[in-house]
């Protein structure tokens, strides 16, 4: 049994990671805006650090850190879904990386959509933690703006930190799932700005289903396993072959 800290775990992909982790014996605690073993607002820098306080007093060593936390496109708030998104997994990893020792294990989400951001601006703004251009800017961005932006970000930011936490023994990287049947997705589906869009992206899946949540615990548990030892700084696309259809050149 070892020690696992996720962020998200009330519905959909962060539900199906909890089950598999409970269901093999494993301690989790769970960081959540409500249900949660620790209730904490992500988008709220001082609640996520009193929530990193409450897990280290815990000196249980952790084995494994996922951030699955995170609100989509159709969010009102713009500036917190970057927060939620981008900020709040930043602070996580942060907090309680330090704390890991070697054969430590951090897996992020990202999206499939990241590397289809239209705005770069924005991206290098979140990795520089230029919060005064993002609040001026604000107004001109979209939902998918900020939501494919602030997991494109996720990802960068996970490929900048690999290097110096692979030194420590401990391994960092991404999945980045297509579209996956959760109630978050169904309630982007069913909302009248992106609604359509949806339906005519889940249609051009090529392996012609949507994804489930098991479909990314399953990925989620190889990279918490002693069989990812050799995978660090990987962003791992589960999404049906939609990124290889769309960016068919890119590797």
């Amino acid at each position: 049994m070892a020690r696992y800290v996720m962020t998200g775990g009330a519905t959909g992909i962060g539900a199906a990671i909890k089950q598999r982790l409970l269901d093999a014996g494993h301690q989790l605690t769970v960081l959540d805006i409500k249900n949660a073993d620790i209730e904490v607002d992500l988008s709220d820098r001082a609640s996520t650090q009193q929530a990193i306080t409450q897990v280290l007093s815990d000196d249980t060593p952790i084995a494994g850190v996922i951030t699955c936390a995170g609100v989509a496109s159709h969010f009102p708030d713009l500036k917190k879904l970057l927060d939620i998104n981008y900020l709040g997994t930043l602070d996580i990893v942060n907090g309680l990386a330090p704390s890991m020792t070697a054969g430590g294990r951090i897996v992020l989400v990202s999206s499939n959509s990241a590397p289809l951001c239209k705005r770069p601006d924005l991206v290098e703004q979140l990795l520089n933690e230029d919060w005064a251009a993002i609040d001026a800017g604000l107004d001109q961005l979209t939902g998918h703006d900020c939501y494919s932006g602030s997991k494109q970000a996720v990802a960068r930011w996970m490929r900048r930190q690999a290097p110096a936490l692979a030194k420590r023994g401990i391994n960092i990287n991404a999945v980045a799932p297509g579209y996956i049947d959760t109630p978050m997705t169904q309630a982007v589906a069913d909302d009248p700005t992106y609604g359509n869009a949806i339906r005519q992206f889940v249609a051009s899946i090529p392996c012609g289903r949507p994804g489930t949540p098991d479909d990314i615990a399953d990925a989620v548990d190889f990279l918490l396993s002693p069989q990812s030892s050799f995978v660090a700084g990987s962003v791992l696309f589960i999404d049906g072959g939609h990124d290889a259809m769309f960016r068919p050149d890119n590797i």
